[in-house]
């Protein structure tokens, strides 16, 4: 059985910068295809960025300023976030694309 563990959530400033980690048990990590998603209040869960085994992609609101990567050797996959906007505010997931699982979620806020 799979489980995700998200870390790194918090309150930030108008351009500061936050890490999101999230840890997966079992063995295949490195072929798993990994999501981050956010929800903000009222609005729908909306894809933030993927990493497969061998590329990555974002969303067209947070090119440039968010960076996803992953450490197979720790079953981690994280979210560097920059440049951050009060925009930005939401509960951020992780999810697996192989099993569609979700992690609990982790609030990022950021203040003006």
């Amino acid at each position: 059985q799979v489980n995700l563990v998200e870390s790194g959530g918090g309150l930030v400033q108008y351009g500061g910068s936050l890490r999101l980690s999230c840890a997966a048990s079992g063995s295949s990590f490195r072929l798993y295809t990994m999501d981050w998603y956010r929800q903000a209040p009222g609005k729908q869960r909306e894809l933030v960025a993927t990493i497969t085994t061998i590329s990555t992609h974002y969303a067209d609101n947070v090119k440039g300023r968010f960076t996803i990567s992953r450490d197979n050797a720790k079953n981690t996959v994280y979210l560097q976030m920059n440049s951050l906007k009060p925009e930005d505010t939401a509960v951020y997931y992780c999810h697996l694309q192989q099993y569609d699982l979700w992690g609990q979620g982790t609030q990022v806020t950021v203040s003006s």
